[in-house]
């Protein structure tokens, strides 16, 4: 069987667990799973795309709390604290001591603004340039905010969901 083929046929409840890995806002594994069955790997991240898109802000908060502050190494054996120690290992490995006390400088000014952790598709990028876009995003209002962590949060997930496909395939 191909990975859509199990995709399609696992139970309601595993391929839940599976989606809430990727995404701890239900309503995102809902909308995937009452989709089914799919033909293809491309109409799933189709759906998956559309159904971030749709979360509500409550959504979004929900699913922000599966999630460290960047530069915290997530803790514990699970799924997503795996994923999120993967995704926050960039080119330089670890930032210079510098800049580890600039991140968390900008964490809490930023937790401090906005009332909630700075998410950011860290995959592939520097700690610096983590550093500038948590800077740069400082200077946001609370509803342009909020279209960025939305945004940042569905890349997130697709790539999760990307993850979680290749091991069903």
């Amino acid at each position: 069987m191909d990975a859509v083929e199990v995709f399609n046929s696992l139970p309601a409840d595993r391929l839940e667990e599976d989606l809430l890995a990727c995404c701890a806002a239900p309503a995102w594994g809902a909308a995937i799973i009452g989709k089914r069955p799919y033909r293809e790997r491309s109409e799933i991240l189709s759906a998956a795309d559309a159904a971030a898109r749709e979360l509500s802000w409550a959504d979004i908060r929900v699913a922000m709390s599966a999630h460290p502050r960047i530069g915290e190494r997530a803790s514990g054996d699970s799924r997503e604290a795996a994923w999120s120690r993967r995704e926050q290992s960039t080119a330089a490995h670890s930032a210079d001591e510098l800049t580890a006390a600039a991140i968390v400088e900008a964490n809490e000014a930023y937790e401090k603004r906005f009332g909630h952790v700075f998410l950011i598709f860290a995959s592939g990028r520097t700690w610096a340039e983590i550093l500038a876009a948590a800077r740069e995003r400082l200077g946001n209002d609370e509803e342009s905010e909020r279209v960025i962590v939305a945004d940042e949060l569905r890349k997130i997930a697709l790539l999760r969901l990307e993850r979680v496909l290749d091991a069903l395939g």
